[in-house]
Parts: structure tokens; C-alpha cells; sequence
């Protein structure tokens, strides 16, 4: 069975004590392993974090990062520094890094490829928009993601990669894709995962759904058999919002 893993994706919110209080609140409260659980904070807060978290389970990655190793790139973070300041993934690809500030997949996949090398573990996020989704397009808009982001990437390298799928139509707007309506992706993505890598590798990769989880949705998402944890926008702000997605998790696997 593959390990639920529920991430944390705090975007451009918090600060540095409300970020180490929850950090801290998280490590405090997640005493076994059953459940990978993870945090990506800002960059600034990435040391603080780390520190707060230190001697316990839960891993701490960036939002994102640039390609190249080092040189003049005003305002980008390498991999190097995320791992320097305690990070072991890195998530690529978001929506909002797609959408918002124009990333291609091209762009992506060489990140990819710049995490993978330096030893950083990453998720993947994949997802068609509104449009997208009532046009038909979804499965050739999580293809072209995909296999682009993924191309050249190895069957022994994909053991360090995990796939988010989210809905760009449900990230921060309230709405959630039905349990029917995520999983019908998710198996798409999985038998994906194994035409291209085959079916070991397509067993054994996780994927993630994300897109306003919360803990009223997440059990219920969860039980779907080719979701394999989430990657949470808001509700991982707070700890009375996040730890129970973490114990619907949990009790899948108790």
C-alpha cells in the first residue's frame, strides 16, 4: 500500500511566528510515520521551519525554485539553498505558477531535472482549468503536463517524485472536485504513470488531490483508491484545520 502523504502548501501566507507556532504544533502532534505529512513554506520562514521541526517527522520543501545552480537571477532560490536551509522537496509546477506568473512546462521539466540532481524530492502538480474541464479537455491538458514536466525523467528517479492533481477551477475558490470526478483523474493519471514508466512505477508513485481540501472533504477523498494523500492550500494554516486531514489519513491506513 502506498503511503498516504499530505502536504502543505502555505503560499504567500503567515508570518515568522505564526509560522513556527504551527510548525511546532504539527511536530508536537504527528508521533508516528503511518502518514507522511510535509510543509512548504515561504522561502524567508524555510530555516525557521526546519528548526521548529527539527527531531520529528515532518518534512519541510519549497514552493518552488530556479533551474540553474547559482548566478546572477535576481530573486530566484536554487536547490542547493533549499536543501542548505533544511528543505528535502520541492513542489513545481502549481497552478498559480502556471497561470499567474506564465511558467511553461518546458520551464518546469527543467526544474525537474535541477531538484532530481541535487537530491531534492518533488511534487508534481498537474490540472486543467475551468475552460479546460467544460471543453472536454482535462485528460490532454494532465497528458501535456505530464509527459512534458516529466520528459527525460527516469523509472528509478520517479521513485522521488510525487504527482499532484488539482483542478485549478477548485484551488481557493470553495469548490472541490467530487470524489467520482477526482478519482476519475487520478486513475487517468495513473494508467499515464504506466505507459510511460510501466506498471511498477505506476504503482508505486503517489498522487496526490488538491484543490480546497478541507477536513469535511478529506476522508471522503481520501477513500477514493487512487488518491494517495493531498497537497492542501488554506486548510494547512491553521492546526485545527490541518491535523484532522492528517488523522482522515490516518485512519485509512490504522
Amino acid at each position: 500500500m502506498r503511503k498516504p502523504y499530505i502536504a502543505g502548501n502555505w503560499k504567500m501566507n503567515l508570518d515568522r511566528a505564526s509560522g513556527t507556532a504551527l510548525a511546532k504544533a504539527l511536530a508536537d502532534a504527528v508521533s508516528d510515520d503511518s502518514v507522511e505529512v510535509a510543509v512548504a513554506p515561504p522561502f524567508v520562514y524555510l530555516a525557521a521551519v526546519a528548526e521548529a521541526v527539527k527531531g520529528s517527522s515532518v518534512r519541510v520543501g519549497g514552493q518552488n525554485m530556479y533551474h540553474e545552480a547559482s548566478g546572477a537571477f535576481t530573486g530566484e532560490v536554487s536547490a542547493a539553498m533549499l536543501l542548505d536551509v533544511g528543505c528535502d522537496f520541492v513542489i513545481l509546477g502549481h497552478s498559480e505558477r502556471r497561470h499567474v506568473l506564465g511558467e511553461t512546462d518546458e520551464e518546469i521539466n527543467r526544474k525537474v531535472h535541477a531538484a532530481l540532481a541535487a537530491g531534492l524530492d518533488v511534487i508534481l502538480c498537474v490540472g486543467e482549468t475551468q475552460a479546460e474541464r467544460e471543453s472536454g479537455s482535462t485528460e490532454a491538458v494532465v497528458k501535456r503536463h505530464m509527459t512534458q514536466g516529466l520528459a527525460g525523467v527516469t523509472a528509478e528517479q520517479m521513485a522521488r517524485v510525487t504527482i499532484a492533481y488539482e483542478p485549478v477551477w477548485a484551488i481557493g475558490t470553495g469548490l472541490t472536485a467530487t470524489p467520482e470526478q477526482a478519482g476519475e483523474v487520478h486513475q487517468y493519471t495513473r494508467g499515464l504513470l504506466s505507459g510511460l514508466y510501466g506498471s511498477e512505477v505506476a504503482e508505486t508513485t503517489r498522487i496526490q488531490y488538491g484543490g480546497s481540501v478541507k477536513p469535511s472533504n478529506a476522508a471522503e477523498l481520501l477513500a477514493v483508491p487512487d488518491i494517495d494523500g493531498c497537497l492542501v492550500g488554506g486548510a494547512s494554516l491553521k492546526p485545527d484545520q490541518f491535523l484532522p486531514i492528517i488523522e482522515a489519513a490516518k485512519s485509512l491506513v490504522s
